[in-house]
C-alpha cells in the first residue's frame, strides 16, 4: 500500500492519544476498558480490511462518485449530506479538545476565541485545496513531527517514574465485562480508514494489501492502544486516575529532557502534537467540504465567471467551531464526545451493507459491456 494510505490510518489513531479517548477508557479503567481494548482491536481490523479492499477495487473513485452511479438522488444527496456532518463533528471535537489545551497549559491569558480562531486559519484554508496538495502537506508535516513525538514515547517508556506494577495491576482487570462506552471510543481509533470516501481519488493506481499490511496495522493499533491508556497508569497509578482530565498532559509533565534547552516534555510535546492536531482536523474537514461540494454542487456557484461556492462552507465552519468552544465546558465535550463515538459503532459497520449493494450494482453495469 501507498504510504499516504498509512498517513490516513495513523493520524486518526495518534490524535487522539491526549484526546478525550484516554479519558474516556481510564474512567472505565475497573469497568471493562481493558477487554473494550481488545475486542475493538479485533472489529477495528476487520473494518480497515473491509474498507480497503472494497476501495482497492474502484481505484481513484470516492464513495459519493460510486452512491451516484449505484443508487437513486432521494439516497445519495441526504446520505453524503449526514457524512459531511459526521466529518465536521469529528474534526470539531479535536479542535475544542486543543484548544481547551492550549488555554489550559500554553496560554492561559489568552481569549479563548482568538486561540480557536489561530487553529481555525491554520486549518480552513486547506480544506478548498487539491487533494494532492493535501496529502502532500500531510506528508510533511508527518516527517517533521514523528520523530520527535516517538522520541517523547521513548522517554516516556524507559523512564524511571514509569512503574511496570501499576501497569500489571490495571491489565488484571481484562476479566471485567466490556463497556460500551470504551469500545466505542477505541473503536473511532479505527476510522481513519473511512478517509477513503473521499481520498480514494488520490489512490489511482493499483495497490496491494494482504496479510503483512494487515499485520502493520494490528501492531500499530496494539502500540497506540497500550500507549494512551498504560503509559498513564504506569506514571500516576490506579488511585484517581479517572480524575484526570488529560491524563497524557499529567504524564509527559513527570517526564523531563536533561542536557536539553526546554527541561520540561510538556511543552514540546505540545507543540508538537499540536501539528498531529492540525493534521487530523484538516483531514477530516476537507473531506466534509468535499461532502458538501458534491450535495449542493458547490462548483456550480459563480459570480463573474469565478467559482465562489467551495468557500461557502468554510464562514459556517467558523461560526459552529467559535460558538461550541464558547459554550461548551471541558466535562461536556467529553461527554458529547462519548456519545457521539457510541452512534459512530452503529453507521460504520453498517456501511459494509452499502458496500455489498454498490458491488452488486457496479457488476451489474459491467456485465452488459462485457457481453
Amino acid at each position: 500500500m501507498s504510504r499516504f494510505y498509512y498517513y490516513l490510518i495513523i493520524i486518526n489513531m495518534v490524535a487522539n492519544i491526549i484526546a478525550s479517548v484516554p479519558a474516556i477508557l481510564l474512567n472505565y479503567h475497573d469497568d471493562g476498558a481493558v477487554i473494550s481494548m481488545l475486542l475493538s482491536i479485533a472489529a477495528g481490523v476487520l473494518l480497515v480490511t473491509l474498507y480497503t479492499k472494497f476501495f482497492l477495487k474502484y481505484p481513484g473513485k470516492t464513495l459519493p462518485e460510486l452512491l451516484e452511479k449505484t443508487t437513486s438522488k432521494w439516497f445519495y444527496l441526504p446520505f453524503v449530506f449526514v457524512l459531511a456532518v459526521l466529518w465536521f463533528v469529528a474534526g470539531l471535537i479535536t479542535l475544542i479538545t486543543f484548544t481547551f489545551l492550549l488555554i489550559r497549559y500554553l496560554s492561559p491569558e489568552m481569549p479563548i476565541i482568538l486561540i480557536c480562531l489561530t487553529l481555525i486559519l491554520s486549518v480552513i484554508f486547506g480544506c478548498i485545496l487539491k487533494t494532492d496538495r493535501v496529502m502532500y502537506t500531510v506528508e510533511m508535516i508527518m516527517i517533521i513531527t514523528s520523530p520527535l513525538i516517538l522520541f517523547i514515547f521513548f522517554k516516556a517508556y524507559s523512564s524511571n517514574s514509569l512503574n511496570w506494577d501499576f501497569v500489571r495491576e490495571a491489565a488484571l482487570y481484562i476479566n471485567q465485562v466490556p463497556n460500551w462506552h470504551s469500545f466505542s471510543a477505541c473503536f473511532f481509533l479505527f476510522l481513519g480508514a473511512a478517509n477513503l470516501f473521499i481520498f480514494n481519488r488520490f489512490f489511482t493506481d493499483k495497490q496491494k494489501f494482504g496479510f503483512r499490511q494487515i499485520m502493520f496495522i494490528v501492531l500499530i493499533s496494539v502500540g497506540t492502544l497500550f500507549t494512551t491508556y498504560f503509559i498513564p497508569i504506569g506514571f500516576n497509578g490506579l488511585e484517581g486516575i479517572d480524575d484526570l482530565v488529560y491524563p497524557w498532559i499529567s504524564t509527559t509533565d513527570s517526564i523531563r529532557m536533561d542536557y536539553f534547552i526546554i527541561e520540561r516534555v510538556l511543552f514540546m510535546f505540545l507543540l508538537f502534537y499540536l501539528g498531529i492536531a492540525f493534521l487530523s482536523i484538516l483531514i477530516h474537514w476537507y473531506a466534509a467540504v468535499e461532502f458538501l461540494k458534491f450535495t449542493f454542487k458547490l462548483e456550480k456557484i459563480k459570480y463573474k465567471d469565478k467559482v465562489i461556492g467551495i468557500f461557502l462552507p468554510l464562514p459556517i465552519f467558523v461560526a459552529i467551531s467559535l460558538y461550541f468552544v464558547t459554550v461548551l465546558t471541558e466535562y461536556q465535550l467529553f461527554q458529547y464526545s462519548s456519545y457521539f463515538y457510541d452512534v459512530l459503532v452503529f453507521i460504520f459497520p453498517g456501511m459494509i451493507l452499502l458496500f455489498t449493494y454498490i458491488n452488486r450494482r457496479m457488476k451489474n453495469d459491467e456485465s452488459p459491456s462485457e457481453n
